[in-house]
């Protein structure tokens, strides 16, 4: 799941870092007045400027043995010039001496990295705390003091007080088990500044620390599984199961932080070793929380299912996701800090330029808006079919900035969030019941009696149906169409999945056939009906009479000519037939009478 997520991890950085458009330090920036041109000064060539660069200073100077350097980090001004050289080299070479023994430096996480130190940690504002010493009469405190130096530039160095305790440190603290048991290895040869012996007795402690913490908590995870176990299902062994192994590693961190101290290993090994177990520990806590994310986030999602909110599915997911990412980015910035790398002057560079993050982030910004209405509105969920656009399948991933849809064809289609927050979504998967509406067409040849009963014993074939919806079930006869007598049907199947109603629907369609069948009916294919018949002449009197009627109207006298028209024809046709009769003799007048036909025809 964690490989996964990562995809969007960056996308999501770049928005919670831009979002913080002002950190403290940028504000305390802004608000500090800028310094004359001709006030500024150089950096201390030393690093003396802020506690972390003493501390850095110091402990390279004592890896290289460099202790005239070294020296130029302690506050010497009350020993005499004349002695200063050789008592600060010797004030030096006992300080590490005793910081060997039993002594731990404050990690670069714990300094401040600004001129003005912490100023929240209950000591004067000129004071920090830098080291720490164990005697037998109880912890002993080491402080770096800020003050002046000889050119009136403010440096921070170990304290006069701090200075002045060191010759007697020397006698109090107690010999480091190496140096009491194994005197030998303080000598042989060196890497950095320490016996080559100090580091590999601390990569061995490291070795004894993990089965150290490997076996307490296997024991203990063993107890606890024998005292649960008529419930080995229970939320607690989960979470405990969870969250032992990420806790190994930070109880491994903590008994080689202890036991390095009583080791008596160099200073300078243990504060190398104390960084990278430090980077170590806080991978292990990052861990512990991501496991115990996706231990309770899987919890929730069982839980959830088992009560059929499967609309919370989304949300619960998408909050995983945010929540691992914070613990993922906090880790990393601690870790960063770690190495030295100054978080903060990051994060205030980054505040100053936000707008311009959040401009060229619109696209991203709206996406991440849209997955936060999806899940607050929940009209989708993982597993739903809907039909999106002009693209239909299913939900398979609501993710940080799109949504992906596997489409019929097998296909992954990836929508922007900011686009479907603000599309139609056909939901397919939230249907309470299925519309089943079929038209069916019979042939014009089927009599109403036959309508009547197919009707009667449809309506009887749907109540029939156990899964049918009693309170609507319309079966009614419509009308005549263009090919075929309509009969429309109306009515809901109470059913949610799409293959039950398909199988419902196969049913009652072959039912209502075998209904059709019955009865002698059948259903009407789109045709279309061609009548062949003689055209009738109109009739002459009525054309007469029409003729009259509108010469009354006009006030003009009845038309004869149309009569004599008429009549002619009559007798020419009455002639001919008496021709034809008579033996096929020529007719007198048949000229005429074919002129007289010409005429009227024209």
């Amino acid at each position: 799941m964690f490989a996964r997520d990562r995809r969007w991890f960056p996308v999501l950085a770049a928005l919670l870092i831009g979002a913080a458009l002002l950190s403290p330090v940028a504000r305390a920036q802004e608000a500090k007045p800028a310094a004359p041109a001709e006030e500024a000064k150089p950096a201390d060539p030393f690093g003396r400027d802020t506690p972390e660069g003493v501390v850095r200073g110091l402990v390279k100077a004592m890896a290289e043995q460099d202790y005239v350097r070294a020296a130029q980090y302690l506050d010497l001004s009350k020993i005499p010039a004349s002695r200063r050289a050789a008592q600060g080299q010797e004030a030096a070479q006992d300080l590490q001496q005793i910081l060997d023994r039993g002594g731990w430096i404050a990690s670069g996480r714990d300094l401040s990295g600004v001129p003005e130190g912490l100023l929240d940690d209950g000591l004067p504002p000129d004071r920090e705390r830098f080291a720490s010493l164990r005697t037998p009469q109880g912890t002993v405190d080491l402080f770096l003091q800020r003050t002046k130096s000889q050119d009136g530039r403010e440096i921070w160095l170990v304290s006069q007080a701090s200075v002045a305790q060191i010759p007697d440190l020397v006698g109090r603290v107690k010999t480091g088990i190496l140096e009491r048991f194994v005197p030998e290895v303080l000598t042989g040869p060196r890497l950095w500044g320490v016996p080559v012996a100090h580091w590999g007795a601390l990569l061995a402690w490291a070795a004894i620390s993990y089965v150290v913490a490997s076996g307490f908590l296997l024991s203990i995870g063993a107890g606890l599984r024998r005292f649960w176990r008529n419930r080995p299902d229970s939320v607690r062994l989960r979470l405990v199961e969870a969250a032992v192994p990420p806790l190994r590693i930070n109880l491994a961190v903590w008994i080689f932080a202890i036991g390095g101290i009583y080791l008596g290993a160099s200073v300078v090994a243990r504060q190398v070793f104390g960084m990278l177990a430090g980077v170590v520990g806080w991978i292990g806590l990052g861990w512990f929380l991501l496991r115990i994310i996706d231990a309770a986030a899987t919890l929730v999602i069982e839980r959830v299912t088992q009560r059929a909110r499967l609309e919370a599915l989304s949300a619960i997911r998408f909050f995983r996701r945010v929540a691992k990412f914070l613990v993922i980015a906090a880790v990393g910035i601690v870790i960063l800090d770690a190495f030295g790398f100054n978080v903060s002057a990051g994060l205030a560079a980054l505040g100053i330029g936000g707008i311009a993050i959040a401009l060229g982030a619109q696209k991203t910004i709206e996406n991440l808006v849209g997955s936060l209405t999806l899940i607050a509105d929940h009209p989708i969920r993982e597993g739903d079919f809907c039909q999106i656009g002009d693209k239909m399948g299913v939900i398979e991933d609501i993710g940080m900035r799109s949504t992906r849809v596997r489409t019929l064809d097998r296909t992954i289609v990836n929508v922007p969030n900011g686009l479907l927050s603000s599309m139609q979504i056909e939901n397919f998967s939230v249907k309470d019941k299925f519309w089943f509406r079929p038209k069916l067409g019979l042939r014009f040849e089927t009599t109403p009696d036959q309508i009547r009963l197919i009707l009667i014993e449809m309506r009887a074939a749907l109540y029939a149906q156990p899964k049918i919806d009693p309170s609507i079930v319309r079966v009614r006869y419509t009308g005549m169409g263009p090919d075929s007598l309509n009969i429309e049907v109306f009515t809901y199947f109470l059913v949610k999945d799409m293959n039950e109603f398909l199988e419902i629907q196969e049913e009652v369609l072959l039912k209502f056939m075998e209904i059709v069948n019955t009865h002698g009916a059948g259903f009407a294919f789109p045709s279309q009906t061609l009548y062949l018949a003689r055209d009738d002449k109109p009739d002459p009197e009525k054309m007469r009479a029409a003729a009259e009627k509108m010469a009354a109207l006009r006030g003009l006298p009845p038309d004869t000519g149309a009569d004599e028209a008429e009549a002619e024809p009559t007798e020419t046709s009455e002639a001919s037939e008496g021709h034809t009769g008579e033996g096929n003799e020529p007719s007198r007048g048949g000229l005429p009478t074919l002129f007289r036909r010409f005429r009227l025809r024209l």
